[in-house]
């Protein structure tokens, strides 16, 4: 069964102490203030908005990328309507202004954590912890900021099983950028699985639809390779090629034994 879709001004619940994200009190009744999908949890009734801009905050840990160096500064594209300031003091090491372009140059990816936001919506970056770092291998998928919790899933869940059926490493920023490293046909699949899931947030079950989709493609990438096969000389009949090799090691492995 599908979620559902709220607007706002949509009624949601009789208990105000259940008023979560995305959601207005008036006459003790809890109402929607977004375009959404509803979440209904034990403690909580909030409104899952369908699409919207990243909008950093304290502490976020995000992808960027490098668009400007200067001396002291970099400035990074963080897929918000405000670009990110990476000082050159909350590198891990002492940096010289010489030196920065040869660490984070211009189109490089980084892995960072947002140290401030201010009233004027200046982002100051962090680099400062070992889980944070410049992206060398791999690629970036982008999916709207809105279902980041979706590829996550409820308790990581959904990232779990990606990770597991995939064969991938991924980290998702909150900015809605996911980071996928591993075999090209294992990520090519992986991407395919996120458009997926950002298609079909809305839906209800969607890690076991995933699962599902993984397995089927996963099958018919199998029944799509095709067999290599060997002319027999003396029969002229076509057999699959088999592997002789660990006869042959053992049939040399006697020859230089001493004791023959």
């Amino acid at each position: 069964m599908d979620k559902k879709i709220v607007i706002p001004g949509d009624l949601l619940s009789d208990d105000v102490k259940k008023s979560g994200y995305g959601t207005y009190v008036k006459n003790d009744k809890i109402y929607s203030s977004l375009c959404g999908i509803e979440s209904l949890k034990e403690d909580k009734v909030g409104v899952i908005p369908l699409a919207g801009a990243y909008i950093p905050s304290m502490n976020d840990v995000v992808i960027g990328v490098v668009i400007v160096v200067t001396p002291s500064n970099w400035i990074l594209d963080i897929a918000a309507p405000y670009d990110g300031l990476l000082h050159v003091s909350e590198y891990p090491r002492r940096v010289e202004s010489r030196e920065m372009p040869e660490i984070l140059d211009v189109g490089d990816s980084v892995i960072l954590r947002v140290r401030d936001v201010d009233s004027s919506m200046k982002i100051e970056l962090a680099l400062r912890d070992p889980n944070l770092h410049k992206l060398r291998t791999g690629q970036i998928v982008e999916v709207e900021p809105v279902k980041v919790p979706r590829v996550i899933g409820h308790g990581g869940s959904m990232i779990s099983m990606l990770k597991k059926e995939t064969n991938c490493s991924i980290f998702v920023g909150q900015n809605g950028r996911i980071w996928i490293d591993g075999k090209d046909e294992d990520i090519e699949l992986l991407s395919k699985a996120l458009r997926k899931i950002e298609a079909e947030a809305q839906r209800s079950g969607l890690t076991d639809r995933i699962y599902n989709f993984l397995k089927n493609e996963r099958m018919k990438e199998k029944e799509s390779k095709p067999v290599e096969f060997l002319k027999n000389e003396k029969t002229d009949v076509s057999v699959a090629k088999e592997d002789h090799s660990e006869d042959i090691y053992r049939k040399i492995d006697v020859l230089l034994d001493p004791k023959n």
